[in-house]
């Protein structure tokens, strides 16, 4: 669940935005079919990169970041100079939520191959640290003119630091911007929503969380943030409703149960 200060994760040319805690599984026994064939592709073929490459990425979309690690870290010993190596380790290192460590492949992977996939990623944990370095990486993204779905990213990006830094008309426009760069952005929105709710503007936020949520109408989030404004502005009724709502679109959104049981009582 995005409910504030989400990271970004980049998957190829894509971005895929992600706040759920999914807890590492520590020496867990994998029992996936898929993952335990390519542990045993790899050991019968060790010099088999894109094998190798196939077991990181399937462990760590499946939550196994300490094994993703290890394994990322042994394609990393074997050529150091392989960018996206560096990307995902960084990406994994997230997953563990070592931020410093992910900053550093980052910076390594783009020192490599300065690819917009990286200087975006990294861009995204300046700017919610509140470092300019994210303007000159979104910058530096917006000169390849890449098309519009990037040019969408390095404004949220941009976006993203202007509201962190409190600068919020700077960040409206930089959102606008993404948004008519790419209509369905849907987290810009939230973004926008988040500020006007900061703001104590419940109404206007409201908006914002409405429309979102007919962009997306089972994007949890929209109804969740929907529910708290109506908290906010004593409509119980629309708030449980709303509340009910993100929590059956996403079982595992902890704060919708907890307010539902708060307005329930």
């Amino acid at each position: 669940m995005m409910i504030r200060n989400c990271f970004l994760l980049l998957a190829t040319s894509m971005f895929l935005f992600s706040c759920k805690n999914n807890e590492n599984k520590k020496s867990a026994v994998i029992t996936s079919e898929y993952i335990i064939a390519l542990q045993n592709q790899v050991l019968a073929s060790p010099d088999n990169i894109n094998i190798h490459y196939a077991l990181v990425n399937s462990l760590d979309s499946a939550g196994y970041y300490n094994e993703a690690f290890q394994e990322i870290n042994q394609l990393i010993s074997k050529d150091s100079l392989n960018a996206q190596f560096w990307l995902v380790k960084g990406q994994i290192q997230g997953h563990l939520k070592d931020t410093s460590s992910a900053i550093i492949s980052y910076r390594r992977s783009i020192r490599i191959y300065a690819s917009p996939d990286a200087m975006l990623t990294l861009a995204n944990i300046y700017a919610e640290s509140k470092n300019d370095t994210a303007l000159a990486l979104c910058n530096n993204v917006l000169q390849m003119k890449l098309g519009t779905q990037y040019d969408a990213h390095a404004n949220f990006i941009a976006g993203v630091y202007y509201s962190r830094k409190l600068h919020y008309s700077k960040a409206f426009a930089l959102f606008d911007e993404c948004i008519n760069n790419s209509y369905t952005y849907i987290v810009a929105y939230l973004e926008k929503g988040f500020i006007y709710y900061d703001l104590k503007n419940y109404n206007e936020a409201l908006k914002i969380f409405q429309l979102a949520a007919t962009i997306s109408n089972a994007y949890a989030d929209a109804y969740y943030w929907q529910a708290k404004c109506f908290e906010a502005l004593k409509n119980k009724t629309e708030a449980i409703n709303n509340y009910q709502k993100a929590l059956s679109l996403d079982k595992n959104l902890k704060e919708a149960e907890i307010a539902l049981k708060r307005l329930n009582q």
